[in-house]
């Protein structure tokens, strides 16, 4: 297996074992801020019907679910980026010079 291929398993790997859930974190965290913050609805967040508790849960599951999200683009990014070799470096330093050709004898 190439490196590319390899890549490619990671990333799928990680968006659907990190990404789905954190898109699930993000619209879970939505709507618990957005409940704690109606006046007069029924909360219930593990026993508490705090009105602050439903929005600090909301405000940690939004903060978890980036994280998450960003797990599979960090992952992309670091094994599917064209690598430049370093004999390939030198030789365009090389051929980069503006100085003319010395004479032939």
């Amino acid at each position: 297996m190439d490196k590319k291929q390899t890549g490619l398993i990671a990333t799928i790997a990680t968006a659907v074992l990190c990404g789905l859930p954190g898109l699930c974190s993000l619209c879970m965290g939505a709507m618990f801020a957005i409940v704690g913050m109606i006046p007069g609805s029924d909360i219930d967040i593990m026993g508490s019907s705090d009105p602050s508790s439903a929005i600090g849960t909301g405000i940690g599951m939004l903060c978890g679910g980036i994280i998450f999200i960003a797990i599979p683009i960090v992952v992309y990014f670091l094994t599917m980026r064209k690598k430049t070799d370093a004999a390939t470096t030198i030789e365009a330093e090389a051929t980069d010079t503006n100085e003319p050709l010395p004479p032939t004898s």
